[in-house]
């Protein structure tokens, strides 16, 4: 192990080739079809400094790191998915957050000739190089790739073979041509989540390791520091499926080049992710997913000395500001601090996924901060957590004590705070091991007059990491209401009163489950349904209604975090649907 956690890379037989070291070699560029572009002899540039002559030690160095998401790899335009156009200022900010690298995709289609000589457009290559070298000028390292290109034109290769390999031949060639000079921190990532339309999973893994090993050669073959740039590959799909992650390895091995770099993504246990088939918890399933995953990178890749970028992770559906979250937040910091802690564990470098929904990029402010200081923690310690970050107390009748199961991770329980103010143990909470007991006392000064929602946060703080949250929170059941409406805009009527949706279960009478997601009661949160707390409505969405079949009432479940639940029934005769409260 060295002093980074990581276990020492082994010696390689043959080529020795280290960052920044002054290097010559001769490679043969051959296209598809045979074409050999050069015999090309490569010197690396002698003098790059700041970056490990080690590449597990350069790409440790990398640790955390960030996405520019829907930026550049935006279609058509960089401002097309709704960011403003990337700025100098915005990797100051992401320098001063504690970032030490960034990953930016760039999707080149729109911006290339779709046939041969397949030329991207000089203007767009110089805007790409404009933003990558503001974040070199910040110290950061930078990863950028081709993007979307993938499953625009790469993923027909099954069946357009050589026109798909002259394109990705060309594109790469030119990308290495423009940034050749940059410095060492530069990384080139070859293609984001592969994927090969109408092919066996065997044919797949051909030709990804195919344009893997074209994407090597043409970089190697280009000069400058090129020559020994750390050069990421990934998986089908950037999956780290074992067999997906072994036919990596494979191509890896073949290269016998020690400047690669492993990248996979992770968004956690799906029906998690997504909030379908009843998993709204961060629960055992999801945990020993993340357990098994983490586990796998690290035996087929990091414990024999390759470095392992995880150039995606986050939660698919969560936060997104522009709906409702179908995750609950402390479900979803846990989720955060596992992966910091799981990250660390196994020696893998990080990088958020952030499309708009954590970085503001017009006020450059975090949009949710309570999550970006968990996620900032998990870079170098573990946070305590609990059960639960939801305390519900009934609107009428008397106050009961409650108890909620502390979750330490490794850390010491130091008290409970309301705002600045330390509350008494044995007047305010007890504690028995990891179970914390709220007073009836406490509960009852925190409501108030218990009007509906959030009345008060409570802090549990522990030795290490940051405060978990406890939000005590006035309810009642919520009501739901008759209503009519059409398979396109149908509402149903709901007075929340303080509770919060968790899930929906849809059922036909006679048993069998209705809904988009057939193979599962428990329908997919903002794709089925979702709530509208400020307009009193849970919204059956045209994806569940349009799946429906006609004149067969649907029983609807809606489940809240209270431990409510509500029944409902549905029934759809054409475009017209009826909803009942009874």
């Amino acid at each position: 192990m060295d002093k980074t956690g990581h276990t020492a890379p082994r010696r390689r037989r043959g080529l020795r080739w280290a960052i920044g070291v002054p290097l010559a070699l001769t490679i043969t560029t051959v296209l598809a079809g045979g074409t050999v572009l050069a015999d090309y002899t490569a010197a690396a540039s002698a003098s790059v400094p700041s970056v490990p002559r080690n590449a597990m030690d350069a790409v440790a160095a990398m640790q955390p790191s960030w996405n520019l998401g829907n930026s550049l790899d935006a279609i058509p335009e960089e401002t097309s998915w709704g960011n403003p156009a990337a700025t100098k200022a915005l990797f100051d900010t992401i320098r001063g957050q504690g970032f030490r690298s960034v990953r930016i995709p760039v999707t080149w289609s729109n911006h290339q000739s779709a046939t041969a000589p397949y030329t991207i457009d000089p203007a767009y290559l110089s805007r790409v190089k404009q933003v990558v070298d503001w974040a070199l000028s910040d110290g950061l390292y930078v990863e950028t790739n081709v993007h979307h290109d993938s499953w625009q034109w790469i993923a027909t290769m099954t069946t357009d073979h050589d026109n798909v390999r002259a394109r990705f031949d060309a594109t790469w060639t030119q990308i290495a041509r423009e940034f050749r000079d940059e410095p060492a921190k530069l990384l080139f990532e070859s293609v984001n989540e592969p994927s090969f339309t109408n092919a066996t999973d065997a044919q797949k893994t051909q030709l990804l390791a195919e344009l893997n090993t074209s994407f090597h050669t043409i970089v190697r073959q280009s000069g400058g520091r090129n020559a020994t740039r750390l050069l990421a590959l990934p998986t089908i799909g950037c999956t780290p499926d074992q067999k997906l992650m072994d036919d990596l390895a494979t191509t890896m091995a073949s290269l016998h080049d020690p400047n690669l770099v492993a990248t996979v993504h992770f968004y956690g246990f799906w029906p998690f992710s997504v909030n379908i088939a009843g998993y709204t918890q961060f629960n055992a399933d999801v945990q020993k997913d993340m357990t098994d995953v983490f586990a796998r990178i690290r035996t087929t890749f990091v414990a024999k000395g390759i470095p392992v970028y995880l150039g995606e992770y986050g939660l698919l559906n969560y936060p997104d500001y522009t709906h409702p979250a179908p995750i609950e937040q402390g479900e979803a910091f846990k989720y955060f601090e596992a992966v910091g802690d799981q990250a660390r564990t196994n020696g893998v470098t990080t990088a958020l996924w952030d499309p708009f929904s954590y970085l503001n990029r017009a006020t450059l402010q975090w949009r949710d901060p309570a999550l970006f200081a968990q996620v900032k923690s998990s870079w170098t310690t573990r946070s305590g957590t609990a059960a639960s970050d939801l305390v519900f107390v009934p609107k009428s009748g008397p106050i009961a004590a409650r108890t909620i199961t502390l979750n330490p991770n490794g850390t010491t329980f130091r008290g409970l705070w309301l705002g600045n103010r330390r509350l008494v143990e044995g007047r305010d909470y007890t504690v028995a091991g990891t179970q914390l007991t709220l007073t009836a006392a406490l509960l009852t000064q925190v409501t108030g007059d218990r009007a509906y929602g959030v009345n008060g946060v409570l802090q549990a703080r522990f030795r290490q990491g940051v405060p978990w949250q406890l939000s005590v929170i006035t309810y009642d059941p919520p009501v739901l209401s008759n209503a009519t409406g059409t398979a396109t805009s149908f509402a149903v009527p709901t007075q929340f009163r303080g509770d919060v949706l968790a899930t929906m279960e849809a059922k036909y009478a006679d048993g069998s489950n209705a809904g988009p997601a057939s193979w599962t009661p428990y329908q997919q949160f903002n794709t089925a349904f979702s709530p509208d707390y400020a307009g009193n409505a849970i919204t059956l969405t045209a994806d569940f209604l349009n799946t429906v079949k006609d004149n067969a009432p649907v029983a609807l479940t809606f489940h809240f975090w209270s431990g409510a639940t509500a029944t409902y029934h549905v029934t759809k005769a054409g475009s017209s649907v009826t909803g009942n409260a009874s």
